[in-house]
């Protein structure tokens, strides 16, 4: 399964290259997604690293007719500006711990497609992330026929739960300890899209 350039009314989403290296990578230093523990130049060879993988990535997924996840660049449609990132990813969390999926504490780990989302700084709350997330989703749920998709952020992050709302996601909190990191899910089911 290849996933095809989408286009929106304003902007353009398209599979990385290794050309937008600084990009991406002055993306995560802005949003301070890098490694504090390792030098500047680490972070870069590793950013450099994830591009080169995610790259060779698209084709042998879509050669083992997986699920085409992968990042992929969010840039204006007019200029070709680069602003951020959006794609699919595989989520692998005790989801059955949210009320919807049984609010059972400490239960099994399983997997489902998430959303993911990123938008440099300067080009935040234009609705960008917004409408990149909804032209992905159209076309998963479309094209893809997928039944759901998830995506996962921390309670402090208004922001991504402002965009859940936004492409209708129903946002449950875990109300367990365990694990830290596994906080807010927003769910979006395929039939009430």
């Amino acid at each position: 399964m290849h996933l095809p350039t989408l286009e929106t009314k304003r902007l353009r989403i398209r599979p990385l290259r290794m050309e937008d290296l600084d990009d991406c990578h002055q993306l995560y230093v802005d949003i301070d997604w890098t490694d504090k523990a390792v030098s500047a130049d680490e972070n870069l060879k590793r950013r450099r690293e994830w591009l080169e993988w995610t790259v060779r990535n698209y084709e042998q997924l879509a050669r083992l007719y997986h699920p085409p996840y992968g990042e992929r660049a969010v840039e204006l449609k007019e200029s070709g500006q680069f602003v951020g990132l959006v794609g699919l990813v595989p989520l692998l969390e005790p989801f059955g711990q949210l009320p919807s999926f049984g609010g059972v504490e400490g239960s099994r780990f399983s997997a489902e497609v998430g959303l993911f989302w990123a938008t440099a700084p300067a080009w935040q709350r234009r609705g960008y992330a917004t409408e990149a997330a909804r032209a992905l989703v159209e076309h998963a749920f479309s094209s893809l026929k997928l039944g759901r998709i998830l995506a996962g952020t921390q309670r402090a992050n208004t922001a991504s739960m402002a965009v859940m709302r936004q492409l209708g996601m129903r946002i449950e909190e875990n109300p367990f300890p365990e694990p830290p990191w596994f906080q807010v899910t927003g769910i979006l089911e395929a039939a009430s899209w």
